[in-house]
Order: structure tokens, then sequence, then C-alpha cells
């Protein structure tokens, strides 16, 4: 069983700005997280990337129903890495800050 299109582009858009420091705009104008933060803090983007894929919901024929959402919280996320003043509103549940495997079998295969 494969993703969908549009889960892969969805995941592939997030990437690129993720990587390009332009998620959430403006919400994250003048925060840096790209970069050598990136290279000696990179759990931040482990758990930005979480929020994305857990937050992602798709709709009976396959379409992302909420990608700026998703995005946004990734964004609030990463301002509240950066920020300790900022107070992500709604607060994160707990189901969005969970780190999945990538299988049950994962380190057997």
């Amino acid at each position: 069983m494969k993703l969908n299109k549009y889960v892969c582009g969805a995941v592939r858009q997030f990437s690129l700005w993720f990587a390009k420091g332009t998620i959430g705009n403006p919400l994250l104008e003048g925060i840096d997280y790209t970069g050598e933060v990136l290279k000696e803090e990179s759990s931040f983007a482990e758990q930005a990337f979480a929020i994305f894929m857990n937050n992602l919901e798709i709709d009976e024929e396959g379409s992302i129903c909420n990608y700026k959402y998703c995005e946004n919280r990734a964004a609030q996320y990463v301002r509240s890495y950066f920020d300790n003043d900022y107070i992500v509103t709604p607060p994160f549940e707990s189901w969005e800050c969970e780190l999945h495997p990538v299988s049950k079998d994962f380190y057997m295969k």
C-alpha cells in the first residue's frame, strides 16, 4: 500500500518550506531555524514534522483537508522552541507530539 499523491505532495511541500525557513510565515519571521542550529539541535525538526503529520487529515477522496493548519501547528512548535515567551494556542495535546516508529519491525529488516 502506498500513500496517495496528495499526502506525498503535502509532505514534499512542508519539507521544502521547512528547509527554506519559510513555514508558518509570518509566525517565524526573524527566527532562523535552518543552518547550523538545525545541524546541532535537530530534534526540534523531528518534533515539528511529527506535529505536522499527526495533525494531517484527508477526506474520502484522499485530498488533504487541513494543510495550513498542520503547517501552522508545526510553526507554533518551532516558535515556542526558540522563543520561551511564546504561548502556543491552543496548547499542544499529547497525541499531536507523539513520535511514532517507522514500523513495528523496523530494526529487524
